[in-house]
């Protein structure tokens, strides 16, 4: 008698539903994480000095994290990557409860940062294999609102008990490690590696120079915006339920109007999308300077997110329109270096405001890091023309430093008109 056949699943977003539910489990635990350092950092008297160089070891992890993961695949695999990655950063945060100085909180963070940047290698390399041409869209914004969804519910989580207590960092070891079992359990084929070939810097910069400023003053911009948030709110007197609304705000708006600008910019010349999406975030920022704990504040945070975020994807996409089919995957790999290196600074310069001034510095950072965005792309609409827009890339929205599926989905984007000259 012949064994039955298991009917085939028949949707391929259907069978990414494992790594989905990974990814929301890993990012609930990393956005509890981020918040719960802010915070207990300021109840530790931690000197903003201190407090900008841990942050900041979270983005130079990252920053390596995914070159040595994309090593790491093609000799071990992904599941076996994924955990050993999961399971060395589900321990990194219980050292933060044990051992409460600035050192090892230093050398956590950075492990910390190493870890999730390959958790996210293995994720979004997974994720596009899966994918087909017709659902790569879908997976791409699917995997954008359970990232951020995942990271604004993790700020929620940090009313469940108090701050300065041990439970929250188990809490968040807890989610990160249990993030590996639907992983482990999925029924999805590992994929190949696919490595970018190389662009020199030198190329990109010579040949989309706003691509690649506006990339690194956006990731200085978000590495501030999240690593000195939480400071920011403690040193002012917000309570831990407000301090969880005030970030949550930022990632309400990104989720929201991601694909809205984007689209728009499809539409229209989209340095100018640029330019006013920057300019916004940084007259944002000024008002948030003058709010102290009022509802302005919150106000003020939806707005940078809802502007910030989406130029990171805007900065992608202008990249695209002006280089070659070919020279894409080296170029989105360089950018997301850029991003990262700007991320590492962002939190230093937030630092050092908040040190020479007071706590409201924190809205200074953000306004310099946007306000830079805005004076260089409005120099260069008045000194470039811009690509047709019939000539333009489609827009894709990403989640803030994506790693393996900005370079792959780079790779595959449609077609665009051989371009000869630079932005």
């Amino acid at each position: 008698m012949g064994t039955p056949s298991q009917p085939a699943i028949t949707s391929p977003l259907l069978s990414m539903w494992a790594l989905f539910l990974g990814v929301a489990l890993m990012m609930l635990g990393n956005g509890l994480q981020g918040t719960l350092l802010g915070v207990r950092s300021s109840i530790e008297g931690f000197s903003t000095g201190v407090i900008g160089a841990i942050q900041a070891a979270y983005y130079l992890g990252f920053l390596l994290g995914s070159r040595f993961t994309m090593r790491a695949l093609g000799s071990v695999g992904h599941v076996r990557v994924f955990a050993a990655l999961a399971s060395s950063a589900s321990t990194a945060v219980l050292l933060h409860a044990l051992f409460v100085n600035a050192p090892t909180w230093f050398l956590m963070r950075f492990v910390t940062g190493f870890c999730m940047a390959g958790l996210y290698v293995v994720v979004e390399s997974w994720l596009n294999d899966q994918a087909t041409p017709e659902t790569r869209g879908r997976t791409l914004s699917i995997y954008m609102v359970v990232t951020m969804g995942g990271v604004t519910g993790g700020q929620f989580l940090l009313n469940l008990a108090p701050p300065d207590s041990f439970e929250l960092f188990v809490a968040a070891s807890v989610l990160v490690s249990m993030s590996l079992v639907p992983m482990a359990l999925s029924e999805a084929s590992a994929p190949p590696i696919v490595r970018p070939e190389p662009l020199p810097f030198r190329t990109l910069m010579r040949i989309v120079p706003t691509g690649v400023i506006t990339m690194f003053f956006t990731g200085a911009a978000a590495g501030a915006l999240f690593a000195f948030g939480p400071v920011y709110a403690a040193e002012i007197g917000m309570s831990t339920a407000r301090i969880s609304l005030f970030l949550s705000a930022a990632l309400l708006g990104a989720t929201l109007l991601q694909i809205p600008i984007g689209s728009l910019s499809d539409r229209v010349p989209r340095r100018g999308v640029m330019a006013v999406a920057a300019a916004i975030a940084t007259a944002a920022s000024l008002f948030g300077a003058g709010t102290g704990t009022g509802p302005g504040a919150f106000v003020a945070m939806f707005a940078i997110g809802a502007t910030s975020f989406p130029l990171y994807s805007l900065a992608i996409a202008y990249t695209n329109d002006w280089i070659e089919p070919g020279q894409r995957v080296g170029a989105s790999a360089l950018l997301v270096m850029v991003n990262g290196v700007g991320a590492v600074l962002g939190p230093l310069l937030a630092s050092a405001l908040m040190a020479v001034f007071d706590p409201s510095a924190y809205w200074w950072s953000l306004i310099v890091t946007h306000g830079a965005i805005v004076s260089y792309v409005g120099y260069r609409i008045v000194a470039r023309d811009p690509v047709p827009v019939d000539e333009q890339t489609t827009y894709q929205p990403y989640p803030a430093r994506s790693s393996a599926l900005a370079v792959v989905i780079g790779r595959r984007r449609s077609k665009a008109k051989k371009k000869t000259a630079t932005d």
